[in-house]
């Protein structure tokens, strides 16, 4: 309310105690906002969450940020707090009637509170990795922008070359042939066996895993078809299930680059590391490297190796400075984002 200033205090005194909807709302003041939205105190976070978001989208305001509500005097637990908050935006995302509302952000001041937050988006990712068009994904696009669906991709059966084997039977009787042969074929089947793994992530396969795919067909007994967001493995069965390892591991690293692309894409929001370019202006570096400087930081490593413009530097985080293979030497700077603003 400080920071507001005394123009919203008087807007709020005719209101005290006449909150029958829970809420009021006034002039954003000295904050870089149109309106403020004052809450009553209580422990029902969640409902108080759904109230505004439902109260911003009757409004078609476009955008609106939370602080941890109850983590500060109410002294809440910030684990409590996060998970009610994330519940109520993964259910007013989920509603089919939101069209105004486009952004939703909420801003954090303590650094060991990030943590329960990113943690519980991570929980809420992690139930429902497996659905096209998850609610995680309706979430993601209320904090960093909805992305463009990709294409359906056709489906893709790699190359193979087949080495057929002809079987002559002679026998002595066409009963004794007919028995030989079908002893053949269930010797042939008993060694056959197909799996299809199917997950989201396949659909960001690009050329780097067709091409391991690939080698992975011409090194091993299997067929391979990919049909995003499937991949079905067929031939002997020890090699489908050596290639079903091959891409499940494949999944996991796009995972973990996806999970660690949005931890970077959270994080931005707070913290921004800066290197002085040469205009004598101080450039961003881009969110990993943002990411990796911060956790550096906060693990209280003295030195990092980074790149700026295609150039290897070593961080002194001690002294903000960063030099190269030469000696030269640039400034670099930490700026907390949102600071006094609500």
């Amino acid at each position: 309310m400080d920071a507001a200033g005394s123009q919203v205090v008087d807007e709020c005194a005719p209101y005290a105690g006449q909150f029958q909807s829970g809420f009021v709302i006034t002039q954003g003041g000295n904050l870089l906002c149109s309106k403020i939205i004052h809450l009553i105190s209580n422990n029902h976070v969640k409902s108080q969450v759904s109230t505004v978001l439902d109260e911003c989208e009757k409004m078609m305001y476009k955008s609106v940020a939370f602080p941890a509500i109850g983590t500060g005097q109410a002294k809440q637990s910030p684990a409590k707090v996060a998970d009610e908050m994330m519940d109520a935006i993964v259910e007013f995302a989920s509603k089919k009637s939101v069209q105004h509302l486009q952004t939703i952000k909420i801003i954090i001041f303590q650094k060991d509170m990030f943590k329960d937050f990113y943690e519980s988006m991570k929980k809420r990712q992690d139930s429902d990795l497996s659905a096209t068009d998850s609610w995680f994904s309706m979430f993601k696009s209320f904090f960093w922008g909805k992305k463009q669906s990709p294409e359906k991709k056709k489906a893709i059966t790699l190359e193979k070359k087949v080495y057929l084997v002809t079987f002559q039977i002679c026998g002595e009787s066409q009963e004794n042939v007919d028995a030989a042969e079908s002893w053949i074929k269930n010797l042939i089947l008993k060694e056959q066996y197909d799996t299809t793994i199917s997950n989201e992530l396949i659909e960001s396969f690009g050329e780097r895993q067709i091409a391991a795919l690939a080698d992975l067909q011409r090194r091993k007994l299997v067929t391979i078809e990919l049909s995003p967001p499937q991949v079905t493995i067929s031939g002997i069965s020890r090699d489908v299930c050596f290639v079903s390892v091959e891409v499940q591991t494949m999944i996991q690293k796009l995972k973990d680059a996806e999970d660690e692309q949005s931890k970077a894409e959270v994080l931005y929001n707070l913290v921004e590391w800066r290197y002085l370019g040469s205009n004598d202006t101080f450039v961003a570096f881009d969110k990993l490297t943002n990411m990796q400087l911060e956790d550096a930081k906060i693990a209280k490593k003295p030195y990092l190796n980074v790149n700026i413009n295609t150039r290897n530097y070593q961080v002194d985080l001690n002294t903000l400075q960063a030099q190269d293979d030469q000696g030269k030497t640039i400034s670099i700077q930490r700026v907390s984002k949102n600071e006094g603003k609500l």
